[in-house]
């Protein structure tokens, strides 16, 4: 799905809106593995997936990474809280695979929020769908077994076993690696 068709299935914008408000966008072609954003650093972009994986972690004390989230094709991609109250991010920001991304700075971002209601339409639809899906994963490794986390994964992105290393995975879901291939296996 590229821009246009995600914006427009969203919100209904007319076709001069559209291609006012993608002209804002950055096409970035970005290799596999590379960081958008370091820990620390505030996040001066927001991306938007047309090909390609990505995900945000941290690293904890003893340097081991824990992921996040996972953001697939059509998809926003960022760390949210430091794109848009311009603060330091908790979290990395990386491609998983060769990806094609379009992004756009909170400032273009801004404009597009002035000039336009219906990007303050979007911007509330996206920011619920965004907050639902937290509270979703939060509720998911609060209540459910190893089993049914893993399952409710596989809802949100059917083909990343096959695209992301199980090491992710694995902290992605809150388990161990060898918690993660029982799984697979039964």
């Amino acid at each position: 799905m590229n821009l246009s068709e995600f914006l427009h299935s969203l919100v209904p914008f007319s076709t001069l809106e559209l291609a006012d408000i993608t002209s804002h966008f950055e096409k970035e072609n970005i290799s596999k593995n590379t960081r958008l954003i370091e820990q620390g650093e505030i996040c001066k972009k927001l991306y938007f997936v047309e090909t390609g994986m990505g995900r945000s972690y941290y690293l904890k004390e003893d340097g081991k990474e824990v992921t996040q989230w996972f953001f697939g094709v059509g998809k926003f991609m960022t760390s949210v809280d430091s794109f848009f109250q311009q603060t330091p991010s908790l979290y990395y920001l990386e491609t998983l695979e060769d990806s094609i991304l379009y992004s756009i700075s909170k400032e273009e971002m801004d404009l597009l929020f002035a000039k336009y209601q219906k990007m303050e339409q979007l911007g509330r639809l996206v920011s619920i769908e965004m907050l639902t899906k937290v509270v979703n994963k939060l509720n998911a490794i609060q209540f459910q077994t190893a089993r049914e986390r893993y399952d409710y994964m596989l809802a949100e992105f059917p083909d990343i076993s096959y695209r992301v290393p199980l090491g992710h995975i694995a902290s992605y879901l809150g388990m161990t690696q060898e918690t993660l291939s029982r799984i697979r296996r039964g």
